[in-house]
Formats: C-alpha cells, structure tokens, sequence
C-alpha cells in the first residue's frame, strides 16, 4: 500500500500521479521554507525549527531610595559593574569606587555629532557623564535644580514614556534617550511643552524631576483630561496629545485662566506638577519675569511678540 508524499492520501495500484494532489509518484514534494508539509500516514513528523526571535536583554534591577518631600534626592546603590548616565550637573555626590566618565552617546563621529545636537534642542547638555562600580556596591546621589519631586518609571524592553523639555535626570544605560517632536502645530505653539519632547526607551529605570507636586492618572480609552499649559510633566505614547480651546474672548481676557488648554485623551499615563519652572520664577522675582503668564494667555503673548515661549517649555 503505497501513499503519496505530499498529501499523504492512498494511491491506487499502478498510479502515475496522486488523483487528489496531482505529484507525479517518486516525486518530492516543494516545502516552503517555515511551512510544515502534510503528514504522511505512518511516518514520524521531522521537527521544523521555529523562528529565532533574540531574548530581551536581562537589566539588573536598580536599587535606589528617594529622600525627601519638595527637595528630593535620588540614591542610587550601584552593583558592580552596574551603569547608569546622567544630565551633566545633576550629582550631587559619589563614593570613591564610583567611577564616572563624560562622554558622547554614538559609534561614529557623526553619531555622536547627531546626538549632540538632539541633546541641545531637548535641553539638555552636550555630553552625558556615565557612573560605574568598581571594586564592590557604589552610591551616587542626584537631584533638581529646583523645589520639585523625582519621578521614576521601571520601562521594559520597548517601552516608551514621553517627557517634557528638560525633565530628565538620569537612567539606566539600557535606557534609551532620543529627541521627539510634537507634529501639531497648536500643540507645539501653545501646549506649553514646546515642539521638542524627550523619549525614553526602555528596558530600564528612568528617573525624571519636575517642579511641586506631582498628580498622576490613568486615562481609560476615550477619557479626556484638560490641563493649564505647562503643567505637563509626562505621558505614555497611546496618549493623544493637543490643545483645544476651551473658553472664550473674556474668559481669556479677565478670567486670568487662559484661551487654551492642553487637551489629553487616553488611554495612558499621564503625569502633572503643580509648579512650573516659570512660574516659580514669577513669584520669586516678578519684575524680571513679567512673562510668566504667557503660557496662560497666549494671545498677549503674541500681542507682545513674544514667540520664544512657545518654542521651549518653561523648564
């Protein structure tokens, strides 16, 4: 009894080719490659070797402790060999078998000439300093500029977290930091973050610092959050981000809460400060920052012509 060996029916005696697949007998069958051929009564199936797909590089996790309450510092206990990478100017101290090293992220020149000017446009230094243990646990301390609370996000493989201008602190060195623009025009003019945001990719801690107290929220699909320009700290990337206008002339005129908000439509993370840099530096010194309020009417602003708010945020 003989059966054929591309779809495994029977063949009648003498038969020249299988009457339901139509292979000449003798022949052999075409196997696309990853496909499994059809069994063949009686045989013993040969394993098809599935496709590859690299494992997901395995981060340490990042030991730290967060002191403080509106003047926080981050410590960060470093296994050997363990690397993070920070803003340059944000440590505020070190044990001695730390090592640390300033330098550009890249291969090539040119890589490293890109990320340079990436960096400048998101705030942020020309270079990144790297800390490392050796000889045993180090710790390494860092903090803001300003009154404010640190913010951490445990990212694996693939995610992304969206800051504003100027928020980040420091983070894991599998922790990827590139430079994100904002694609509406009214959100870039009047959102109060700017154009430019930073995108960090994970896997890894990242550790970020905005100004007061943070609020955070978890919007569901559709759920739509309107916030005072400037007040954005951070959001997941499946937040739709955008201003709206949501008052009118004389709201904007006399009711001192602006024409437009930044409009935020889930679902994702989103994370507020109470206190923008901006602001902070309003009330200390008003009469050397008598556009403060820019960012909660825009139109004098414009009236003023004072456009370069719109092009940075207020960090």
């Amino acid at each position: 009894m003989a059966f054929c060996t591309n779809c495994g029916t029977q063949l009648l005696e003498n038969a020249r080719f299988c009457l339901n697949c139509g292979l000449p007998v003798g022949a052999t069958p075409s196997v696309v490659p990853g496909a499994t051929p059809n069994p063949v009564p009686g045989a013993i199936p040969s394993a098809v070797p599935a496709a590859y797909y690299p494992p997901a590089p395995v981060v340490e996790p990042l030991r730290y402790d967060i002191e403080g309450h509106n003047l926080q510092i981050a410590k960060v206990h470093l296994l050997p060999g363990q690397e993070i990478y920070a803003e340059a100017g944000k440590m505020i101290y070190k044990s001695a078998n730390v090592d640390w090293q300033t330098r550009m992220t890249g291969q090539s020149l040119g890589q490293k000439l890109i990320g340079a000017i990436k960096r400048k446009l998101m705030g942020e230094s020309l270079f990144f300093t790297y800390f490392q243990a050796t000889g045993g646990q180090g710790e390494v301390g860092f903090a803001g500029h300003y009154p404010g609370k640190i913010q951490v996000f445990d990212l694996a493989a693939g995610q992304t977290i969206m800051v504003q201008r100027d928020g980040f602190l420091f983070a894991q060195g599998s922790v990827t930091l590139d430079i994100a623009m904002v694609r509406r025009l009214g959100a870039g003019l009047l959102g109060g973050e700017g154009f430019i945001l930073q995108r960090l990719t994970g896997p890894g801690a990242v550790f970020i610092h905005a100004g007061g107290d943070h609020v955070d929220f978890t919007l569901q699909p559709g759920e739509i959050l309107q916030v005072q320009t400037g007040h954005l700290v951070a959001f997941e990337p499946t937040v739709n981000y955008d201003i709206q206008m949501v008052g009118s002339i004389r709201t904007a005129v006399f009711g001192g809460e602006g024409l437009f908000l930044t409009t935020l439509t889930g679902p994702g993370r989103v994370i507020l400060q109470s206190m923008t840099l901006e602001r902070l530096r309003h009330e200390l010194a008003p009469s050397e920052h008598p556009t403060a309020g820019d960012e909660k009417n825009p139109l004098s602003a414009l009236a003023r012509g004072n456009f370069g708010s719109f092009f940075s945020s207020d960090d």
